[in-house]
């Protein structure tokens, strides 16, 4: 079991690893797919375990239900308790034209997910996590 500097949230019941430093748009990108119907797993700091091939997110005990909105504060919103993850996207990576055919990976826990880079404030950003979630991320 392992913390990560990251967020989660879980579309369809399948968790989409938000990774990237401070400020690069996590919370920001995960309020965004929140407003969409996604759910929130956990925000900023995710703890990750793997379980038989498969990596499950869930939040600390003291931020769970909790999403840092900048301007804002801290706000309670309705959270899941764990999800596997299925995807993992990196904010503050350059994001390439075209991706290559076969997506890099990022292994946690020993187990190998697939990658992708994504500008998180791009207005597209959304959409491009659901369509990502719909190529990539294939039920773990």
């Amino acid at each position: 079991m392992t913390t990560l500097h990251a967020t989660c949230i879980a579309i369809g019941g399948i968790g989409i690893l938000l990774t990237g430093k401070s400020g690069s748009g996590k919370s920001d990108l995960a309020l965004r797919l929140i407003d969409r119907g996604a759910q929130l797993v956990s925000d900023d700091g995710t703890i990750v375990e793997a379980q038989n091939g498969t990596v499950y997110a869930s939040a600390p005990a003291t931020i769970a239900g909790k999403i840092e909105v900048r301007g804002l504060g801290i706000l309670k919103t309705p959270a899941v308790q764990q999800a596997p993850i299925a995807l993992c996207i990196a904010l503050d990576a350059p994001v390439p034209r075209m991706p290559d055919e076969i997506l890099p990976t990022r292994t946690i826990e020993g187990v190998a997910l697939p990658l992708l880079a994504l500008d998180p404030f791009e207005i597209s950003a959304v959409v491009k996590v659901e369509k990502a979630l719909l190529l990539y991320g294939s039920k773990p």
